[in-house]
């Protein structure tokens, strides 16, 4: 079986889930208000899928609300999703947070913990373990390197800043793509086309038992804000709030519904605001100011 008829198995299969699911759920659709929530594309929509359903399905039971899942394309698409009120609810990078911003009045109300119980997390750079020729940021120099998606934090803006400030830039690489997800980014330096790759923490901690290794963190970046469209009705903000702060994943009872999700919600939440992103605002600067074109 090829790969394009695999991928259209497999989307297939969602495609079939979905319609079950929406059968079973019927009823509580019809007496629930619905909230259509999205996430920034870390991963393969089928991957996505099985991260993020299980966060849906425990909101919609501990809220008066019926969530659904809406999947974006890529970075771009959920900005516009919001935009449109095709989504209320959305996981932004803070690239992406900002950007949006500038377009249309959203709000950051949480933010993801990280393993540490802190609401940071880390952009990681990676090589394959059996690379002898790269340990270190500054052996990237005259070497390919993959980033994630233009418009992510973790996968393009906060390494291109890391790189600047270790004195290498864009044109001192070999060569250097962006690819839509932050696991494509991971697996082209698994097959050995790319010499290393930027990626969140995350997928990184995913794929070192696979062959990878990390050469470079970033300094700690703040919690991907889970935002709202500025006019979403209190009671349902506050709904959500209830229910995702309450969780503790030290409760060894809150500890096993988490770990069906996604590792970037499962170690819990905290309250996010504005200001919080402020590094990320003067990240964005400082490239610019070194004749760094960033997506607008």
């Amino acid at each position: 079986m090829n790969f394009k008829r695999l991928t259209f198995f497999l989307l297939l299969i969602v495609v079939l889930f979905f319609g079950a699911e929406s059968e079973v759920s019927a009823k509580d659709k019809t007496a629930k208000r619905v909230v259509h929530f999205s996430a920034i594309t870390l991963y393969h929509p089928i991957v996505m899928y099985q991260r993020y359903q299980p966060l849906m399905n425990y909101l919609t039971e501990h809220t008066a609300y019926h969530f659904e899942l809406r999947l974006s394309q890529d970075y771009r698409n959920i900005i516009n999703f919001l935009k449109n009120n095709d989504v209320q609810v959305a996981l932004l990078g803070g690239a992406t947070y900002l950007e949006a911003k500038e377009q249309f009045n959203i709000v950051p109300i949480l933010k993801p913990l990280g393993h540490d119980g802190k609401p940071y997390y880390r952009s990681v750079f990676i090589a394959r373990a059996d690379n002898k020729k790269i340990n270190k940021l500054s052996d990237l120099k005259g070497k390919s390197v993959a980033f994630a998606s233009e418009r992510s934090t973790s996968g393009y803006l906060v390494p291109l800043n890391e790189l600047y400030k270790g004195g290498i830039a864009l044109r001192d690489l070999s060569k250097h793509v962006n690819l839509k997800y932050h696991d494509s980014v991971a697996r082209e330096v698994l097959r050995g086309n790319f010499d290393a790759g930027a990626v969140i923490d995350s997928v990184a901690n995913m794929f070192k038992e696979r062959g990878l290794k990390i050469i470079a963190l970033s300094d700690p970046i703040p919690g991907l804000p889970i935002v709202v469209r500025a006019d979403l009705p209190p009671e349902i903000v506050n709904a959500i709030k209830k229910a995702l702060l309450s969780l503790d994943y030290n409760n060894p009872e809150h500890r096993k519904i988490m770990e069906q999700w996604d590792e970037e919600f499962r170690y819990g939440f905290a309250e996010a605001e504005d200001s919080d992103y402020n590094s990320i605002r003067a990240i964005v600067d400082y490239l610019v100011k070194k004749g760094v074109k960033i997506p607008r």
